[in-house]
């Protein structure tokens, strides 16, 4: 790595040193859920005050004007300290909205909408899923159409996480009734403070009311709102989902090697590791992270050589650490036997940050991580739908009809 990669590292490290408590073991080894969120929060004003949010942004838009090699290095080193380099709710800003601003964009959308992203003004949702379009997101229903110079904007969204802490949200939205189904959509930002949206919050089973249904009755949002031109919002939201993925590819093998060394020291403590068949299990898994490591490195190496955008390498890595993660969960409760359903530790299993660094091995945590390892299979495209991607654009098997 150049010089200059080494020394934005060590600068990362030192800030890293500076700000965390000297016993820091990693966000998961807080039990209570309130406190984790609390230092979410704090920590995320801790990273724009030391100037660690949106580095790779130009200066006139409050960032650093560093390069996407820092940002990696950032990424990297907030993973293996066991820190989010984000707030929660800002996957959907700082990590999707902000880079298809600073690539599709207009110059009055980036300082209209950058700055106050940045420093948490603004709070981002997403408004793509709906219930009748899920994986097959180009058959969404929500319209908008132009009156004057004014969209109006009517349908549902469903699984909008965070839409309670939002205020503003990026809607999909069919603007062209006539075209073929995914080039008649519309990429708008739409502001929540405002009549006609109403947000109604979905429990799931751990006790948890992250995803929300959002409904737009009548929802108004400037004709200038549109981001990437008028029906092209197909290419955006594509665009989009590449982005997201691009700094998976660095924190996913530190994270999920982190958690395959707790369940090995689990096998371990539990005696399990003496059996022959869980012994092969865990090695396979082994095998399996260190291929994430190694496919990691090379999309990272594509990033770094293009413009930051991801083809189908995208869904190669979505579809391999997202079947990888389940039977890490499965694995872990095999071990447990019944124990694995019973919730240890303080409150319910709400409480707790299921896959951070630094959880402890009780039985709580890895039922959570099932959970999450189940739902990962099917957010941000179903493991079915990565696979007909890669079907068609890796293989090159004919196209299913629509």
């Amino acid at each position: 790595m150049a010089p200059s990669g080494e020394a934005f590292r060590d600068h990362v490290r030192a800030i890293l040193a500076e700000e965390l408590p000297a016993d820091w073991k990693g966000l998961g080894a807080i039990e209570d859920r309130a406190e984790a969120d609390a230092f979410v929060e704090s920590w995320r004003e801790t990273m724009l005050r030391r100037g660690l949010l949106g580095i790779q942004w130009p200066v006139e838009y409050g960032g650093a004007g560093l390069t996407k090699l820092e940002q990696i290095i950032l990424v990297e080193e907030c993973a293996r300290a066991g820190v989010p380099f984000m707030g929660y709710s800002d996957t959907f800003g700082l990590k999707m909205l902000a880079n298809i601003l600073l690539y599709f964009g207009t110059e009055t959308q980036k300082q209209r909408f950058l700055p106050p992203t940045l420093n948490g003004e603004i709070r981002w949702c997403q408004g793509f899923s709906e219930p009748g379009s899920g994986s097959d997101l180009a058959s969404l229903s929500t319209r908008a159409e132009l009156d004057g110079d004014t969209w109006v904007l009517n349908g549902q969204k469903l699984w909008t996480t965070r839409a309670r802490e939002a205020n503003w949200i990026f809607v999909l939205a069919r603007t062209n009734a006539d075209a073929p189904k995914n080039r008649g959509i519309s990429f708008l930002l739409v502001n929540m403070d405002q009549p006609g949206i109403e947000v109604r919050p979905i429990k799931a089973m751990s006790g948890e009311s992250e995803f929300n249904e959002v409904f737009l009755n009548d929802v108004t949002t400037p004709a200038e709102n549109v981001v990437g031109g008028v029906d092209n919002g197909w290419a955006v939201a594509t665009t989009l989902l590449g982005f997201e993925r691009g700094e998976e590819a660095a924190t996913n093998p530190i994270l999920f090697r982190a958690e395959l060394d707790r369940l090995m020291a689990l096998a371990a403590e539990r005696g399990a590791a003496r059996d022959p068949l869980i012994r092969q299990r865990l090695a396979e898994l082994y095998i399996r992270v260190e291929i994430m490591r190694y496919l990691g490195d090379k999309i990272i190496a594509g990033v770094l050589a293009g413009d930051g955008r991801l083809g189908p390498e995208a869904s190669i890595s979505k579809l391999f650490w997202s079947e990888y993660h389940k039977d890490v969960a499965n694995l872990a409760l095999d071990i447990l036997g019944p124990a694995g359903q019973i919730v240890e530790g303080r409150g319910l299993l709400r409480t707790y940050r299921y896959d951070d660094p630094g959880a402890p091995n009780t039985s709580g945590r890895w039922i959570g991580a099932l959970y999450n390892a189940t739902a990962g299979t099917i957010y941000a495209g179903t493991s079915q739908v990565q696979r007909n991607i890669l079907a068609e654009n890796v293989l090159g098997l004919p196209r299913e009809p629509r």
